[in-house]
């Protein structure tokens, strides 16, 4: 796992924030562009980073641009052509070309959100290339990036190529091989911070593992912010044992319906929760899309894994983790805030009232996900009610 090292750092608060950073960075590049992304959507911010990477292509800029064959399979196919015709070397990771497959490898996809500009310029975060308001809100999604640069772009870069590298010699394209490896960054300033991926071969457990390390070590105060939570036995205990012995636990989750499934088998253990003491929030406010926390006023994270079985089983995703107090207050005081303005909790009480079946419908939906995990072969210890 790498080091941590000094960089700079910006939190960059959901699409307001992230799209002018990222189009910019673009504008400014002169030697490299790297993207990875799970959706490249077919709208106006869709657009807008497809013409500036045209233009940067135009301009001679080395454009590499790797999308999730199955998050973005509607991306159209004259605006590829585009992208091609212009220079830009672009791949689909997996694509899907037949409609229905059983092939276990189709879940294993490209769910990393990661940008690298001239070696030096990185994003790090949950933000898609897509319009950060959903049809008919006035709100943006709620997300994070963090704008980095230091000497943790170059892990990106190796991360990025590494990536490409495998994709281009599956899809037997070895004249798209990089020609020039980006320059490292030699500028650093007082942010510890490190790059962890999630992958099917030498990281299949890293992201999990530095939240359980840090839930573990964890005093205070643990505050994490999840559209799609549903965690594994390993990861429920470890809250649960945080909570018995005084730390105060705070789930901020999705509550508007998004991904039925996976909502309805959270709730199952809603209860077993709450009564340890663990305080839980649902955001109605806008689509919450963060995949972020922050433990003990230290510790944070930000980045594309989610905590449930597609994000810690399957995907390939990438969090940046960092130690500096300040950047900690700064992502707190902003959850704090979202809380307080879209949070709604969720009590015992709550739960009581429920009509029945929305008492029944969440073990009923978790039996479906353990069915699924064991018809895979994925995390079928890591999935059983305990």
């Amino acid at each position: 796992m790498p080091e941590f090292s000094n960089n700079h750092l910006s939190l960059l608060r959901d699409g307001t924030a992230f799209f002018p950073a990222l189009l910019s960075a673009i504008a400014g590049a002169r030697e490299s562009v790297w993207i990875e992304t799970y959706i490249f959507a077919n709208d106006e911010t869709g657009l807008r980073v497809t013409e500036a990477l045209i233009a940067a292509a135009k301009r001679g800029v080395q454009v590499h641009l790797l999308i999730d064959g199955f998050g973005s399979k509607n991306y159209p196919d004259d605006q590829w052509q585009q992208l091609l015709a212009s220079g830009v070397c672009a791949l689909k990771f997996r694509p899907e070309i037949t409609l229905f497959s059983f092939k276990k490898k189709r879940l294993r996809r490209l769910h990393r959100k990661l940008v690298l500009i001239d070696g030096v310029i990185g994003f790090v975060g949950g933000i898609n290339i897509v319009n950060d308001r959903d049809p008919g809100e006035t709100v943006p999604r709620f997300d994070y990036a963090v704008r980095v640069v230091g000497p943790v772009c170059r892990d990106i870069a190796m991360t990025m190529m590494s990536m490409w590298r495998r994709t281009c010699q599956f899809q037997l394209k070895p004249h798209w091989l990089p020609c020039r490896t980006p320059k490292e960054a030699d500028e650093t300033s007082h942010y510890p911070a490190k790059l962890i991926i999630r992958d099917n071969s030498l990281h299949r457990r890293d992201i999990e593992s530095a939240y359980l390390e840090a839930i573990a070590s964890s005093q205070k105060e643990i505050m994490i912010a999840n559209a799609y939570f549903l965690p594994g036995i390993r990861f429920r205990q470890a809250l649960l044992h945080a909570a018995k012995r005084g730390v105060k636990v705070t789930l901020l989750l999705q509550g508007r319906r998004d991904q039925a499934l996976l909502q309805f088998a959270c709730r199952g253990f809603f209860r077993q929760l709450l009564m340890a003491g663990i305080r839980i929030v649902e955001y109605h406010r806008a689509y919450m899309h963060a995949k972020v926390a922050v433990i003990d006023g230290q510790w944070v994270t930000v980045g594309s894994s989610n905590i449930d079985p597609f994000s810690i089983l399957l995907a390939r995703e990438a969090n940046l983790i960092i130690q500096h107090p300040a950047f900690a207050k700064q992502l707190r005081k902003d959850l704090l805030n979202e809380l307080a303005l879209g949070g709604v909790e969720v009590g015992e009480e709550t739960i009581r009232k429920q009509w029945w079946g929305y008492r029944v419908l969440p073990w009923f939906a978790y039996g479906v996900v353990r069915g699924l995990m064991g018809m895979t072969g994925y995390g079928r210890e890591d999935y059983h009610a305990k």
